[in-house]
Parts: structure tokens; sequence; C-alpha cells
């Protein structure tokens, strides 16, 4: 990933007390002594272990090697059609591997196969810390970990660049306005006679061609309590509705571990202040509702 250009300059060191986001005891208990809701060195885990949970990013990879399969198919159907060299394709992933651990549905056999349909298996936080490298926390949290995802992009007549890397952060929520301007269109502005808040994302299309920023304010996040906002380069994160905000220079210190916040309090107090006001923003738009 160094040579790559991509993940920051710096591993997070692995957070041996932080597991789930959520308890479930009695998942544990039935998923097995074989199951660890831990990040625990490899070394400590005994002989079944670790075999269990090789199995268990075993499914995980052929889950993987599925989807490459079947996207594979789908290109193959597009270049049938002699559409593919004008047909804009985004593949970006989840944000963040999960640390959860839970079992859903008809529930785990633990004599079932691992990956069969009488299984239910979570890759735990033990392998959502490898997935996620080398970002720190997981999905639900919103340090990196939690909120990066690789984006990728094709679209061989629309963007004449090949190979390349763009270092500007992006959101899910750019994405319809990155389609907007594409198809020619524009933001519907009311709706049922109702005026449309003004969408919150930017369009990615200044980047196609360059490594350009996005000219944006800012990035806001709240998910289950966590907290997290960026302006430019400098981000505030905080885990839990409870916490002192962390600061973090994201082009120095993607894997957030170098926290400034002690040496930076005027910076922290303005940008938790650009938070809360957005926040109050956001929940009144909520409030309101869509137009019936």
């Amino acid at each position: 990933m160094r040579k790559l250009g991509i993940g920051g300059s710096a591993l997070s060191p692995i957070e041996r007390s932080v597991g789930p986001p959520y308890a479930f005891p009695e998942a544990i208990k039935q998923l097995g002594p074989n199951e660890v809701n831990r990040p625990l060195p490899w070394a400590e885990l005994t002989p079944s272990q670790r075999a269990f949970q090789a199995s268990k990013m075993a499914v995980h990879a052929a889950m993987v090697d599925r989807m490459d399969h079947e996207i594979g198919r789908i290109v193959a159907q597009l270049r049938t059609m002699h559409a593919y060299e004008d047909t804009l394709i985004l593949f970006l992933s989840d944000n963040g591997a999960s640390a959860e651990m839970m079992v859903r549905g008809d529930g785990h056999d633990p004599a079932a196969e691992p990956g069969s349909a009488g299984s239910f298996l979570s890759i735990g936080p033990g392998w959502s810390s490898m997935a996620n490298t080398p970002y720190r926390r997981h999905k639900t949290w919103v340090h990196e970990g939690g909120i990066a995802t690789p984006l990728i992009i094709s679209w061989p007549k629309g963007i004449l660049s090949r190979g390349e890397l763009r270092h500007a952060p992006g959101h899910i929520i750019d994405l319809v306005p990155t389609l907007l301007e594409i198809a020619g269109g524009g933001p519907i502005k009311d709706w049922k006679g109702a005026p449309v808040p003004p969408a919150p994302g930017k369009s990615l299309v200044p980047a196609f061609p360059v490594d350009a920023q996005i000219d944006r304010e800012c990035l806001w996040w709240l998910h289950e309590g966590n907290r997290a906002l960026r302006v430019g380069d400098w981000k505030i994160v905080a885990a839990g509705e409870d916490s002192a905000w962390e600061l973090y220079d994201m082009k120095s210190d993607r894997s957030e571990t170098k926290n400034a916040a002690s040496e930076m309090p005027d910076k922290v107090r303005d940008m938790a202040s650009l938070w809360t006001r957005l926040r109050d923003e956001y929940f009144a738009v909520a409030k309101n509702g869509p137009p019936h």
C-alpha cells in the first residue's frame, strides 16, 4: 500500500481492548469457544481457534472472489453490447470493515460448514483490524477505519487518464451531483410545491482528468454518537457522545496516531463549533421531513 501511495505513512497500533461496537453475549456463546471478540495476537490463539479464524477469512475471501466474477459478467455483457467504452462504473466498498459479531436470521449451527446456509459468522475485530489496515477502528466508529473506503472509477471514453490516483477526499453524498453533471442535469429545486434543501455533496468530475481538490467547506459525520468533521487536511473525531475531541492532520497522519488537540485548542474549538452548527441545521431539515 505504501508503494502504491495509498493508506498514509504509518500503521495505526492495534487497540487490543476495542471489540465489537455492540455487545451480543448470547451470540458469542452460540458461536462457540473458537470465536474471539477482541483483536488478539495470532500467537495467543489456540490451534483450534486459528483454524476457525482462518476458515472465516477463507469464506470472506470466497465472497470477494465471487463478487469479482459477477462484476466481470456485467463488464463482459457491456462489451458484448459495445457499451463498455461509454459506461461509467463506480466501485466502492461499505464504510469500513466491521467488528460486529452477531447471529441473525435462521441462526447459527456450530456444526454447520462455515459459509453454508446453516452458519452465521462475522469476521470480528481481529480480521476487521487487518481489513482496515492501516486505519484506526472499525465500521460504526468515524475514525478512518470506520469511514474510509476506496473508490475506483472506470469510464474509457469519458476519462482519458488511466491507472492514476486521486487524493481528494470524497463522500457517498458526492455521487448524485457527479452523475447529474455527467448526464447534463441539475438538482431538484422543489418537490410537491415545497423547496428541496440543497444537496450537501459536490461533483467529483473536476478530479477525473487531474489530481484536483474538490472545493467544499467540510465533511461532517455522526454515527451512533460517534462524531467527526474534516476541514481541508484537518479532522476532529470523537468516539462517543461524551468523549473529548481528537485532532489529526490527515495529510501527514492519516492513521490518526498523533492527537494534536492539546497543542491546537483554538482549532478544535472552531471546528467543534462548526460541527455543532451543522448538526443543528441537519436535524432541523430531518425534523421538517419531506412534503406530503
